[in-house]
Parts: structure tokens; sequence; C-alpha cells
């Protein structure tokens, strides 16, 4: 399959993932007296990371490779892959308790990203240290956007 084609992944397995995580994380986060948005305001903001995960796919397929939009793929991708390690194997340990992300992370994203991350580097998708920062500062804007996007959707009342 053409890289091009395997980039479409992204997108499909970043939406499966955060489909686990609408579906039954907010009630094991109340479970375990961790702070938890609502409901709807969870899946309200996975449903917009998965629409970014679909844009930034369509836009680097546009752009092409090492554009800006190639960068900010990769740089998603890395941070769907950290984001396995923490908060969902880490707090998995730590409580005791399947955390909801997990089984999808495992079989899903960790396999498929990292793939797709590497190919990405050896086919020339994303070079250097331009590669480098996205891998860094992607991930960190991501993290910091979920705040955000809670409060979003709580001005929204949903």
């Amino acid at each position: 399959m053409s890289f091009e084609r395997a980039l479409w992944l992204f997108p499909a397995v970043v939406t499966l993932h955060n489909l686990e995580e609408a579906l039954w994380l907010p009630r094991w986060a109340a479970q375990k007296r961790l702070y938890t948005p609502g409901s709807a305001v969870f899946t309200f903001a996975a449903s917009i990371l998965a629409l970014l995960a679909f844009a930034l796919t369509w836009l680097s397929f546009r752009a092409g490779n090492q554009s800006l939009w190639a960068y900010l793929v990769f740089g998603y991708m890395i941070a769907m892959v950290a984001n396995v390690a923490f908060p969902h194997l880490t707090m998995s340990i730590l409580r005791r308790s399947y955390m909801p992300g997990l089984g999808t992370g495992v079989v899903l994203v960790m396999p498929v990203l990292s793939a797709l991350t590497a190919r990405a580097v050896h086919l020339g998708f994303v070079a250097g240290l331009p590669a480098v920062e996205a891998a860094v500062l992607v991930p960190l804007v991501l993290a910091s956007s979920i705040p955000a996007l809670f409060a979003l959707g709580r001005a929204l009342r949903l």
C-alpha cells in the first residue's frame, strides 16, 4: 500500500481510539474520583480532535512531503503514540484498573502509528530538525488544547 493511502489509517485510528475513550472514560474517571468534564463535553473534545486528524491528513495529502501539514500530521501521530504510555498505560498501572483507551492504544495506535511515523521519515515525508520540532511541539500544543476544548464544550452547554 502506498504511503499516501496508508496515511489515512492515522485519522481512522484516532477516531477509533477517541470513540473508546468517549464511550467509557468519563465514567471510569468518575469512579476513580478523577476529574471528568462530563460525557458530552468529553465526546465533543474527542470529536474535534478526530476531525482535526482528518483535516490535517487531507491537507498534508494535498500539500505533499515536508509541508507544514506533513509536519503537523507527523507530530500528531507522535502525540498519539505518547498518549498510550501516558496517561493510558501509566494510569492503568497506578489505578490497577483498565483505563479506557488502552486497548485501542496497544492494538491500533502503537503499531499503526509507529509504523507510519517510521515510514514518514524513511520516505522523506518529514525530515531533519523540523521533524524533531514537530515531534516535540505538536504533542505539547495538543495536550494544552484539551482543557480549552473542555471549556468550549461547557460554554456550548453540552
